[in-house]
């Protein structure tokens, strides 16, 4: 295991990974908290669920296609 902190673009991707992971949670923690207080059990969960998971794999999706980009521009290494 090496020891010191990952670079910065390192870094950078494990946020943005984090933020996908929060994109799907939020949506059903409000979907929860509209039943609780609009009464539409169990369909603000449901709404959550579907808004959560469909945006979570679109920003997935555009995060992996742009890591893909920056790994085809970036020029192969002529160390080994």
């Amino acid at each position: 295991m090496p020891l010191g902190l990952p670079n910065s673009r390192e870094m950078g991707r494990y946020f943005a990974l984090a933020q996908v992971g929060l994109e799907m949670v939020v949506p059903i923690v409000l979907g929860v908290v509209a039943d609780s207080y609009l009464g539409w059990t169990p369909w603000g969960v449901v709404l959550g669920v579907v808004v959560g998971f469909v945006g979570g794999l679109a920003h997935l999706l555009s995060m992996l296609k742009r890591f893909e980009n920056e790994r085809s521009e970036k020029p192969p290494d002529s160390g080994d």
